[in-house]
């Protein structure tokens, strides 16, 4: 399935499909959604087929504005309220008790339902011409790397999806972060643009962080221990490793790719080389793009080298920590 540039015309198309039960994959500030009706468990059904993805995991439910929390939480508490009015639109995901109307299928089987408003002029004028909740994981194998571009949808779905929207590369790079408040104290279950830091000012309260491998129930997308991750076996490396490594594989005469943040790193023909941004922003939306492109070269490993552990960097190393393997 080609890509179709976004204009007013697709985006009626994609609406109209939508409320035919088909799959429509679409951008959002943070990557590009495999979407489909919502309140309709047959078409839901088609994107755990379309990605491989076990039913059991819940998935996010796309709105079109704050108001419309109401048609699908049951509970609405104040802190779900101070969230939307300071992060929606925005790359933040609230987790809440569901009407009991809300198909099983888009909740992985739970109580709870996830919802977002996204901050992308396309995703939000599909969202006004469907008319309502659209639930969309990432558009791409389950487990795989998330698509930033239109191109990556295609390459990895192809005609498993009836229509690709193309909304440009996506501005933030990596998936939304996730707060669980359907619980008595609100939980960081998945790290993202918007801080916990920012967070906890906004509530004025800790946010509790379960451990991801202690969770018996998978509250929410991306809590797997191995996720965004290339085909090609990528190593996570501290900077004082990545040389020792490269000397290492190439020796045994080891194609490699290097996602390096600092190191100086020579490129010949066993060794290709993407030197990422040092800004922690222009890095996420860098990081999928770059992983895909040293995928696609069908290397024998792909080295990433350690950004820095700070809260800037939470949401990359999140991501990084379960595409890569860590050296022991």
């Amino acid at each position: 399935m080609k890509p179709i540039f976004a204009d007013r015309a697709a985006i009626d198309r994609a609406a109209d499909l939508l409320k035919q039960g088909r799959l429509v994959a679409f951008p959002t500030e943070t990557v590009y959604g495999l979407g489909a009706d919502a309140s309709n468990p047959e078409a839901v059904q088609r994107i755990f087929a379309a990605k491989g993805r076990p039913s059991d995991h819940p998935l996010i439910v796309h709105i079109a504005d704050a108001v419309a929390m109401a048609d699908w939480a049951a509970v609405i508490p104040d802190a779900a309220r101070q969230l939307a009015l300071h992060f929606w639109p925005g790359p933040l995901a609230l987790v809440l008790k569901k009407k009991t109307w809300v198909p099983l299928a888009v909740t992985g089987g739970q109580d709870t339902v996830a919802l977002r408003v996204p901050n992308h002029p396309v995703a939000l004028r599909l969202l006004q011409a469907f008319g309502g909740g659209i639930a969309a994981p990432s558009a791409n194998r389950f487990c795989r790397i998330s698509p930033t571009q239109a191109v990556h949808v295609e390459d990895e779905l192809g005609d498993t999806v009836d229509m690709i929207l193309d909304g440009g590369a996506c501005q933030v790079g990596v998936e939304s972060t996730i707060v669980d408040l359907s619980g008595a104290q609100p939980r960081l279950l998945r790290p993202g643009q918007i801080s916990r830091t920012a967070i906890e000012a906004v509530l004025q309260t800790d946010l509790l962080v379960p451990q991801a491998a202690g969770q018996s129930i998978l509250r929410a997308p991306g809590m797997m221990a191995v996720h965004y991750a290339p085909v090609t076996t990528a190593l996570l490396c501290a900077a004082g490793q990545v040389q020792g490594q490269i000397q290492s594989l190439t020796a045994d005469g080891k194609r490699i790719g290097v996602l390096a943040y600092h190191a100086h790193i020579a490129e010949n023909a066993q060794i290709r080389v993407i030197r990422m941004p040092e800004q922690a922003d222009e890095y996420a939306q860098a990081l999928y793009a770059s992983l895909r492109e040293l995928d696609r070269l069908q290397l024998d490993s792909i080295l990433v080298e350690q950004p820095p552990d700070t809260e800037a960097w939470r949401a990359i190393n999140d991501r990084l920590g379960k595409a890569t393997v860590g050296l022991t």
